[in-house]
């Protein structure tokens, strides 16, 4: 009896602890409510839906049940609370999921009251991007595989009426210059998904690896997935590989894999839009089966960079069209996107320029030269595809020679070539490499992980827009929306991955979704930390660079001082700073104006937001050497790409970045350095230091030996030191200050000579880069 009595305490007990869960309320801020990418309408209103147990999932069909049952999933993984699916018409404690016609599709209503949950939409992308919002309403635990314990899974009451701006939405990745597994693929596509974002563009075909399975052509996996590894040296400074060597560092995705990955972005409303590229980037398919080339010739797959690309399809043999055909066909099987892009990119005709089949082809289809043969190889495959229910969708190159009569355009070089397929009356995706390519640095490059080059912080993201200000409203109709690029020559891991896409991909989300009048970067700003939260999580490996605090600096030679400027991306930024060794906490400087700084020392800085500083600090050590200001004569003058800031560069106390086009770097082809400096008066030296850079990719290296020799008359000069430096390989973007040590002696002229390491293994010139001689 006892124990029948303690059980119905604790049974009465979980009821009132239920219903009491039931029945929170609260009244939300608008400033509590963050979504991403900006809401069409949202009006905010007093009260909150708590999800419990008890609540239902209420469907009226069974094609929502899946829709449903995706929402459940992800809720109960959180949470640990299984909801039900009813047919149940109880409003009461209810989500309620209904068709709406009038619709358009993607768009969506939420509407959130104190009992009832109602989501409307006229499709199932609809009704997914409703969830979307829903769960960014929701603790960003919602976002947890795992249970998440003493959470209130509480919601505002709120009426969102939403649509998207453009119908393509979309991130292309690249798996040529590095392979990336069906699960990780998964993952990508999970996160688009949480952005809205509703295509996923396949890069799987380059120079460097062909990553599908296509069963009739077997060589193109078994040889062509699999290149030479020579991962430890930089990419454009890779040895060319032979026929014989075997490759070992690669993969590819299985027809099974592509299939399963196809079915995951249906299931989320993600379209899986596959590259297979052509007539250029292909030499993975030559080495595989040599005879698709003009020349015939067996060639390994390539390691690295690849310029100019002359290994390409023979536009004159009609095998090379079977070929083509046969694998457009089994592709198709696996994808069934609306759109299969062709590439069609940078393709150097120099070997149709002299191969008799394509001159023969030339001639029998009256074409003028071999940019319209790339037209006419690009027209026939389109009609392929056209007749095959297909779209053919291509880079912009594929304008040359003329456009094909129904192809996309997905315009990179900037906008130019958007402008002109709309002109054209063709439908454009704009992904121009200003706005849209991933590649490129996010933050100042000392800070950063080695990019292609470039800078693309997330505050440029958000400018870009798909349509240009010239076209007019007919030619705007033809934008189908924009999309981002991540190629990986330089993105070798899943983990480097996710630092590339994200943040930068959640703008760029509501660059296509939201209209141009609601996006604002300040709102952004302070939505996109809270967009953070969620990340940390999940687990995502994101860039914090948004962040990171930089610096301009000028010096006044005439007063021997610097000026330096802090600035941060973000809206209304906190910033502040000490000065020497003083410590960065809450008592230090806040920024508001530049720092005059007139001696040596070390300067550090963050970004504080609540009194805390958050992401990198930043610090840099300004150094007033005795050579600051003083004139160098050059006995080998820098070149005109390089020329720094003149003749005071190697003596204004500005250092130079990882960046080579920052303006602090002077530079000598092939050539070494020599520079007398100008001390003015007799003074003791003990040190002299070199600053330099390697960038082996670029053609940068490192020096092989700096002197040092000093004079008191400027014409009779002394060795006194020297420091010596073998070539080494090296991958990375690296900054080093060759320091020879000399014992104490005066001189008025300091005389550094840096030799050049003049012929790099893989020939060609070397570049020798320089942003300041220290003396002390």
């Amino acid at each position: 009896m006892i124990s029948k009595h303690i059980n119905s305490i604790i049974i009465l007990f979980l009821f009132l602890l239920v219903s009491c869960q039931s029945n929170v309320q609260k009244d939300f801020t608008l400033n509590e409510i963050s979504i991403i990418p900006q809401p069409k309408e949202l009006e905010l209103k007093k009260g909150s839906f708590t999800i419990t147990k008890n609540t239902k999932v209420v469907i009226n069909n069974e094609s929502q049940r899946s829709i449903a049952s995706y929402f459940i999933e992800k809720f109960y993984k959180a949470s640990g609370i299984k909801l039900e699916i009813s047919n149940s018409t109880n409003m009461r404690n209810s989500i309620l999921i209904n068709e709406k016609s009038g619709l358009t599709e993607e768009a969506y209503v939420l509407g959130i009251e104190d009992k009832t949950i109602k989501i409307e939409a006229s499709s199932y992308g609809g009704f997914m991007y409703a969830f979307q919002s829903l769960f960014q309403l929701l603790p960003p635990e919602i976002e947890s595989n795992s249970v998440q314990t003493d959470i209130q899974w509480i919601l505002p009451n709120i009426t969102i009426i939403d649509a998207p701006r453009y119908k393509w939405r979309g991130l292309m990745l690249d798996l040529s210059r590095h392979f990336f597994d069906k699960e990780y693929i998964k993952e990508v596509i999970t996160n688009l998904a949480m952005h809205k974002m509703n295509v996923l563009h396949l890069h799987l075909v380059d120079d460097q690896g062909w990553r599908i399975e296509i069963k009739k052509y077997p060589k193109l996996t078994e040889k062509g997935a699999w290149r030479v590894d020579q991962e430890s040296a930089a990419w454009k400074g890779r040895r060319e590989t032979t026929a014989e060597e075997k490759g070992t560092y690669g993969g590819y995705l299985t027809q099974e894999d592509l299939k399963e990955i196809v079915a995951y972005g249906q299931s989320l409303n993600v379209e899986i839009v596959p590259e297979i590229e052509m007539p250029a980037h292909v030499s993975s398919a030559i080495a595989s089966y040599p005879e698709l080339s003009c020349l015939d010739k067996p060639i390994g797959v390539p390691s690295g960079g690849l310029w100019p690309i002359t290994d390409i399809y023979c536009a004159g043999k009609e095998s090379t069209f079977e070929f083509l055909e046969d694998v457009l066909t089994e592709v198709m099987d696996i994808f069934p996107s609306e759109y299969i892009h062709i590439g069609g990119d940078e393709a150097t005709k120099t070997n149709w320029d002299v191969c008799p089949h394509c001159q023969k082809r030339i001639k029998e289809e009256g074409l003028k030269d071999t940019h319209e043969l790339q037209s006419y190889f690009i027209t026939r495959m389109e009609k392929f595809l056209n007749s095959k229910g297909k779209k053919l969708l291509g880079w912009d190159e594929i304008l040359e020679g003329g456009l094909a009569p129904n192809a996309t355009v997905m315009s990179w070089r900037g906008v130019k070539g958007g402008i002109e397929a709309v002109e054209q009356g063709h439908d454009v995706i704009m992904t121009p490499n200003s706005h849209c390519y991933f590649d490129h640095y996010q933050g100042p490059m000392n800070d950063e992980p080695k990019a292609w080059g470039g800078y693309l912080p997330l505050s440029k993201v958000y400018k870009f827009d798909p349509v240009v200000e010239s076209m007019t409203p007919e030619q705007a109709n033809h934008v189908l929306g924009g999309q981002a690029n991540l190629w990986t020559e330089y993105v070798p891991t899943n983990e480097q991955s996710e630092y590339m896409i994200f943040p930068r991909i959640a703008a760029l989300s509501e660059a296509v979704w939201s209209s141009k009048e609601l996006r604002d970067w300040s709102d952004f700003s302070i939505r996109v930390k809270q967009l953070f939260k969620r990340y940390d999580v999940i687990g995502l490996n994101y860039a914090k660079s948004v962040y990171l605090v930089s610096s301009n600096s000028e010096i006044s030679l005439e007063n021997k001082s610097i000026s330096l400027v802090l600035k941060n991306e973000l809206s209304n930024s906190d910033i502040r700073y000490v000065l020497g060794n003083s410590e960065l906490n809450t008592d230090a400087i806040k920024y508001t104006n530049p720092i005059e700084i007139t001696e040596t020392t070390v300067i550090k800085a963050a970004l504080f937001e609540d009194d805390i500083a958050i992401g990198k600090i930043y610090i840099d050590t300004i150094k007033f050497h005795k050579a600051v200001g003083k004139t160098v004569k050059y006995e080998n003058i820098y070149s005109d790409q390089y020329k720094g800031q003149g003749a005071f560069n190697l003596t204004n106390s500005i250092r130079g970045t990882k960046n080579f086009h920052d303006g602090q770097w002077q530079a000598w082809i092939g050539n070494d350095m020599e520079v007398v400096i100008d001390l003015e008066n007799e003074q003791t030296i003990e040190k002299v230091s070199v600053g330099t850079m390697e960038n082996q990719g670029s053609g940068i290296y490192f020096p092989v030996a700096v002197e040092v020799f000093t004079s008191i008359d400027g014409n009779s000069f002394e060795k006194q030191g020297e420091t010596k430096r073998d070539y080494l390989q090296n991958a990375d973007s690296s900054l080093k200050d060759f320091v020879v040590n000399i014992n104490p002696i005066n001189a008025k002229f300091v005389k550094v000579k840096v030799t050049n390491l003049g012929s790099p293994p893989n020939g060609g010139g070397s570049w020798l880069f320089v942003d300041e001689v220290v003396i002390e």
